[in-house]
């Protein structure tokens, strides 16, 4: 009976034991994280302001790569044409959110910390390289990635930032495009161009490309017997170019390069017909001449122009993903690209490609992608992009293009020309 009553006791103590013992922890069932249906880039472009018109012409450009990013095309080879949305990040749709800076540093720097707070994964734009520059100081400091465009100064990629890129040839490796076109002008058309008058609008583009234009003449062009007789400045918001038009006649230049806006070149193609002004050649770096309405405004006097660009209308024939990115840039502008409406449109590609190959909008981890990806880019002629360690892309699209009869032909090298150059430039009096 004292066994039988131990044993009972045990048991019941065992009982009681148990129900005071802490419960086992329950272990939540892991869940991986959701995908965002969303990812906001910003875009930094002069929407109001003398660059307006030409702002208005790259959001337009940005909006059919966000298009075609969030779309269905299948008949396009363009990288995230054929699924709707990012896959690796189960179809998140980019959205694209527009910011004005209106060609003011300050306020490029101020929309950009506005966007980067808003929850923005990375920027694109903004066209004037005086408003790049302040702006991608602002997504360094934050850990943003910065794809840009068109933006041409040199000095943009010379800072040593490491979430910063720029897809357009910069002003250096357009300079030495126009030197390499005047020798091939000179060797193949007896154009006999040895002097050059610099004329540039006083801020980051202007200043760097006629640093750009002084350096490599000094350094390796000169000994080809090209010399620089002069430069002539003026102000961001000029009004008339009057007095600029009679110092670049008093220096009578065989060939004249310009770092203009669309607004400034178009005054000064009036002016230097009014005073007579013929040059042999005159060269634009990317920012004015490139847009179409240069030829709009201008008519047959526009004719015979030259300049850098990614973009030719007489080459859609043998590009059909171009010829349809044309297309759908045409219904929302009724003009075709230009070659900053194109490089702004590659900006969006990439940075949404870079975030869809990384499966992350972690800016490390998007940067790392960007710097070590050649991306596929069958809308330029070179077919590819690829930064280097500066974040320079080293595989510029540009080539020389010359308007002809209002067209933008491809002159130069002559395995892109559509047509062959006219040089010297007619007289006003023979048009």
């Amino acid at each position: 009976m004292r066994m039988t009553r131990v044993v009972v006791l045990l048991v019941v103590f065992g009982i009681v034991l148990a129900s005071c013992a802490p419960a086992a922890p329950t272990v939540a069932p892991t869940t991986a994280p959701k995908a965002p249906t969303t990812i906001k880039i910003g875009a930094l472009l002069p929407l109001t302001g003398s660059a307006a018109a030409t702002g208005v012409k790259l959001k337009a450009a940005m909006e059919v790569a966000q298009e075609i990013i969030n779309g269905t095309y299948p008949d396009l080879t363009i990288p995230l044409a054929k699924t709707a949305g990012l896959p690796n990040l189960g179809g998140a749709k980019i959205e694209i959110v527009f910011a004005d800076h209106q060609g003011n540093p300050e306020l490029a720097k101020t929309e950009a910390e506005r966007l980067i707070n808003q929850g923005m994964v990375g920027l694109v734009g903004a066209y004037q390289s005086s408003a790049s520059k302040p702006a991608s100081q602002a997504a360094e400091q934050a850990g943003v990635p910065f794809v840009c465009g068109s933006s041409s100064s040199a000095a943009l990629t010379e800072r040593g930032l490491k979430y910063f890129v720029r897809i357009a040839p910069n002003d250096d490796m357009a300079t030495v495009m126009f030197l390499d076109y005047l020798m091939y002008l000179n060797e193949k058309f007896n154009a006999n161009i040895k002097t050059i008058a610099v004329v540039y609008v006083d801020n980051e583009y202007g200043v760097h490309a006629k640093e750009m234009a002084e350096q490599w003449v000094k350094n390796k062009y000169g000994a080809h017997g090209f010399k620089i007789v002069g430069t002539v400045s003026y102000p961001v918001n000029v009004t008339n170019v009057d007095t600029e038009v009679q110092k670049v006649k008093a220096m009578n230049a065989d060939a004249i390069f310009h770092a203009s806006y669309i607004a400034d070149i178009t005054m000064f193609v009036k002016k230097y017909k009014e005073a007579n002004v013929t040059a042999k050649a005159v060269m634009n770096y990317c920012g004015g001449f490139q847009d179409p309405q240069f030829t709009v405004n201008l008519g047959k006097d526009g004719d015979y122009f030259t300049g850098d660009a990614a973009f030719s209308a007489e080459k859609l024939a043998t590009m059909p993903d171009l010829a349809a990115i044309n297309k759908m840039y045409k219904a929302k502008t009724n003009v075709d690209l230009d070659g900053p409406a194109l490089e702004e449109f590659a900006s969006v590609m990439v940075l949404a490609e870079a975030i869809n190959i990384a499966k992350s909008t972690k800016g490390d981890e998007v940067m790392k992608v960007i710097m070590s990806t050649k991306f596929n880019a069958p809308y330029f002629t070179t077919g590819a992009i690829k930064f280097n360690a500066k974040g320079q892309n080293e595989i510029p699209a540009s080539f020389m293009v010359q308007t002809q009869s209002q067209k933008y032909q491809a002159v130069w090298p002559p395995d892109q020309a559509t047509a062959k150059p006219v040089v010297p430039i007619p007289d006003w009096t023979k048009r």
